[in-house]
């Protein structure tokens, strides 16, 4: 059976599992012939004290140069932390002129939390954001990055029924099915998902502890799962009990991130499926 090839545009943290440490390995795991466009190389993730970062803008476009060479194409991509609007800039070419017919987007925003921007980004990068999930056929915000494109205010006791007015207002600004990740209930965590015109919901426990990296492990088991067939809540629910497998067999004290790697390696010399 062929498997489906799937492009990943993220960083590289050499050090730490979040970006394509984490994708490349999982979506691969789960059948996917895996592909990356690195659009930065950092020496670790931003959770250690220091850290160096090299922006790969110029060396990307020589890369796409060489791709549009050889013929690639690919059915589906994945994006996750980009870095820079210049870089945003370089993604909507590679949509445009290395897609497969048919071919699938999934973005993840990747540009805040809490309420706030992440270091490197301001209004500006928002904006090119904004204008890339017009693109998409999946966009998977948290609640700080659907306020910030959808132009709302933040606020941190959201309930995820108003949070529902938050992605109704979102839905104007892309054709785009929303999964709104990381809600929050009494004790339970969770996305609300917009597709169609229609909510629905999943819901599991709220674990206790949280670790760098956990929304790119995230994106990368929905996208595998989705692009193999399941529905956007199917996906959304195996995916998280990915994640939570892999934060219950994780030391508390761990900054590196989830031991996933563990997770991988039970489930494929155990014969599931991942599902």
């Amino acid at each position: 059976m062929l498997s489906k090839r799937i492009l990943t545009i993220q960083d590289l943290s050499c050090v730490g599992r979040c970006s394509l440490i984490v994708a490349l390995p999982v979506l691969s795991a789960y059948g996917m012939e895996t592909c990356v466009l690195p659009t930065a190389v950092l020496s670790n993730h931003t959770a250690f004290d220091k850290w160096s970062c090299l922006d790969l803008t110029y060396e990307m476009k020589n890369i796409l140069a060489a791709w549009q060479e050889n013929g690639f194409l690919f059915d589906a991509f994945l994006t996750g932390y980009l870095g820079s609007a210049g870089v945003v800039d370089v993604v909507k070419t590679c949509f445009s002129d290395f897609s497969n017919e048919s071919a699938e987007i999934i973005i993840d925003p990747a540009f805040g939390d809490n309420g706030r921007l992440y270091p490197a980004y301001d209004g500006e990068y928002v904006t090119a954001m904004a204008d890339l999930i017009k693109s998409a056929d999946i966009i998977l915000p948290n609640l700080t990055e659907a306020c910030f494109l959808a132009g709302i205010e933040y606020r941190s006791d959201t309930s995820p029924e108003s949070a529902k007015e938050i992605v109704k207002r979102l839905a104007e600004y892309t054709p785009a099915a929303i999964v709104l990740t990381g809600m929050e209930r009494a004790g339970e965590i969770g996305e609300l998902i917009y597709s169609g015109g229609v909510f629905s919901e999943v819901w599991a426990e709220k674990l206790p502890r949280r670790f760098h990296g956990t929304g790119d492990l995230f994106a990368a088991a929905f996208a595998a799962l989705y692009l193999q067939g399941s529905g956007l809540e199917k996906a959304c629910a195996s995916a998280g009990d990915f994640v939570a497998a892999g934060i219950n067999a994780t030391d508390s004290s761990c900054i590196y991130g989830v031991n996933f790697e563990y997770v991988l390696n039970s489930r494929v010399n155990g014969n599931r499926c991942f599902t």
